[in-house]
């Protein structure tokens, strides 16, 4: 069951000077850890997976489970990882809550490695967001002050060292063994599986990886309890989730919602789509997610609809465009960015988003011929799940998705020469736009 917004991670967003400690800790913030710190550490493990807690970075993986998986008997160390290294585009949510309210993401950190019994965890933060490495810095710093990091946490006989890690750049390191040979001082590329992170991860020791919304989500189910955070959402993507809404819509921004919510509802949020424009087509997770079109306004924001019309909730980054914007022309921006993006190291990625951008670029200047569009599905379908990593697949998705739903737009540049929308002009070609949007 929904509710319309349920401020939890963006609740102190709005308090004054809200990033630092006095604030966090005048409306209840580490209140969750002095609790955790007393109940046994498998116990924690047990309500984040009863609580239902799903990776908030993209692919949904159970947490609790993912926690679970640490070999407890294995005598090397065992550390935590926080996914900061925000680069999908249209991704804003993790950089907005570390500036807000950077101690929910600290606090989120201690009880998550207190739980796997980790002394040691790592705060990896894309490099170029140096306003946002600061401000944790400062919260680690104010944190070790207070006795919350540190020898013998609040006479708990409990250790815990705290480094925030500033990435190079690279948006391969948002996948997590790549990230984790940046972290370890290599160049960014994704490693061989097996063996798994929770085995042999940071320098061969079992890891936790987790994103910055995930671990930050963890004060509040300690706090409030499994059995609250799972009556939100449905009935297999529980909790709350914060919505990063950008594009054609009125009042652009992040809007946290539990899980389920419908796009047409967060529109309806969002003050709707700009004056005397309708939707077009939408970006559910961020641009490495299938699009989707006004026909799927009303489908349920949770992991399992999404997948039920062929896309991903990914980051929930929903993109907005409307009826002026030329679908070619922005798929064929998002595919040259992740053929700058990929690392090099497998081929269908490495060469595969190359001759994508060649194919596009032709096409968006109205060169080539129909036959064209089969060769870039079958170009799709020859990176699609052969790259070594998520990086090769999520460069196939807007385009596979785009020819689907925008075939004619497609034709329409070859029959016309070119781009057939003018920019300047208020209504432009959209001949497969049937129904108004919001």
């Amino acid at each position: 069951m929904t509710d319309t917004l349920t401020p939890v991670l963006t609740d102190d967003w709005d308090a004054e000077r809200s990033w630092t400690l006095a604030t966090y800790e005048s409306r209840g913030g580490y209140g969750a850890l002095k609790k955790a710190l007393t109940m046994p550490q498998d116990d924690i493990i047990t309500a984040v997976k009863d609580s239902g807690l799903r990776g908030r970075g993209g692919a949904g993986f159970p947490t609790g489970m993912k926690w679970s998986f640490i070999p407890q008997d294995n005598p090397k160390p065992k550390y935590l990882v926080v996914n900061a290294d925000e680069s999908e585009p249209g991704t804003c949510k993790d950089i907005p809550l570390m500036m807000a309210t950077p101690h929910t993401l600290v606090e989120g950190v201690i009880i998550s490695s207190f739980a796997i019994r980790a002394n040691h965890a790592f705060i990896y933060i894309r490099g170029e967001v140096l306003h946002v490495i600061r401000r944790v810095q400062a919260a680690v710093a104010e944190a070790y002050a207070a006795g919350h990091l540190g020898k013998n946490i609040h006479g708990s006989g409990y250790d815990l060292d705290v480094v925030v890690h500033a990435g190079a750049g690279a948006y391969i390191c948002g996948e997590e063994t790549a990230l984790l040979e940046g972290l370890e001082g290599r160049r960014g590329q994704p490693r061989l599986r097996p063996p798994f992170p929770a085995v042999a991860g940071l320098y061969a020791s079992p890891t936790v990886i987790n994103n910055v919304e995930s671990i930050a989500s963890v004060p509040s189910i300690i706090a409030n309890g499994a059995d609250w955070f799972a009556s939100m959402g449905t009935e297999k993507s529980k909790g709350y989730g914060i919505f990063s809404l950008s594009g054609h819509v009125e009042r652009p921004g992040q809007y946290e919602a539990p899980l389920g919510i419908t796009l047409r509802e967060l529109i309806d949020l969002a003050g709707g789509m700009r004056h005397g424009h309708r939707l077009k087509f939408w970006t559910p997770g961020g641009s490495s997610t299938p699009l989707l079109t006004d026909e799927h306004l009303d489908v349920p924001l949770d992991f399992e609809a999404m997948a039920g019309v062929g896309t991903m909730l990914g980051t929930r980054a929903i993109q907005l465009f409307d009826e002026t914007t030329c679908v070619v022309r922005a798929v064929l921006r998002w595919t040259e960015f992740y053929k700058h993006e990929s690392c090099g190291k497998c081929t269908p990625c490495r060469e595969g988003t190359w001759w994508l951008v060649q194919t596009l670029a032709a096409l968006e200047q109205g060169q080539g011929s129909e036959g064209d569009l089969d060769l870039l599905l079958d170009q799709c379908e020859n990176i699609l799940g052969r790259s070594f990593c998520a990086l090769g697949d999520g460069a196939t998705s807007p385009i596979s998705s785009s020819i689907q739903f925008f075939r004619d737009e497609y034709l329409a540049h070859l029959t016309g020469g070119g781009c057939p929308f003018d920019p300047a002009a208020s209504t432009v070609w959209a001949p497969s736009l049937t129904k108004a949007g919001a």
